[in-house]
C-alpha cells in the first residue's frame, strides 16, 4: 500500500472525484457561473476527493490495491490476487 504506484493510482482517483462534485455544481444550470458560492462548492469536492483517498487506503489494506473490486490492479499488485 505503500507504493509510488499505489499512491499515484488513490490520487488519480481523488482528482477525478473532485472534478467529478465541482462539474456537478456547475452544471445544475439553477444559477450563473458567476454567481456560484465556489468557497463551498470547492469545500465539498475536496471532502469527496478526501473520502476518495480513505476509500482508496482502506481498500489497499487487504492487498496493496486501491481498487476495491480489483477491477484494475497497479504494478505493484499484480499477482497479489486473482483478478
Amino acid at each position: 500500500m505503500l507504493s509510488l504506484d499505489f499512491w499515484l493510482a488513490a490520487g488519480e482517483r481523488a482528482v477525478k472525484t473532485f472534478a467529478q462534485v465541482l462539474l456537478s455544481f456547475m452544471t445544475t444550470g439553477a444559477i450563473g457561473i458567476t454567481s456560484l458560492p465556489w468557497n463551498e462548492m470547492l469545500s465539498v469536492a475536496a471532502t469527496a476527493a478526501l473520502a476518495s483517498v480513505l476509500t482508496s487506503i482502506v481498500s489497499g489494506v487487504r492487498d496493496g490495491n486501491p481498487s476495491a473490486t480489483n477491477a484494475e490492479t497497479t504494478p505493484t499488485s499484480k499477482g497479489k490476487h486473482e483478478a
